[in-house]
């Protein structure tokens, strides 16, 4: 993967998201299914320009939507959990919540 784009899609803002980003100093990002952690670590520190101390991945099912008798699967995606080394300020990538 070469692109920093393609490597991370989003930050995911969510209550749990933004509680660990506030209390572990963690970042959180849906990240390409066939990201490495090495890939999530070299995109963030490119974007950001902050140092990580260490990357976590999960894989997450997609889960079943229904409109009305018709079901179908959401797709399957991969999250990752970013946690900047100390010292390092916090992006604020949220700013209108």
């Amino acid at each position: 993967m070469t692109a920093l784009y393609t490597v991370i899609r989003r930050p995911l803002i969510t209550e749990k998201g933004l509680g660990v980003k506030e209390t572990e100093r963690t970042l959180v990002f849906d990240v390409a299914p066939d990201a490495t952690k090495n890939e999530v670590k070299k995109a963030v520190e490119a974007l950001f320009k902050v140092k990580v101390q260490a990357v976590r991945t999960a894989n997450v099912a997609g889960k079943e939507r229904r409109r009305g008798r018709y079901a179908g699967f959401r797709p399957d995606w991969k999250k990752a959990y970013v946690r900047l080394k100390e010292g390092e300020k916090l992006p604020e990538y949220v700013s209108n919540l």
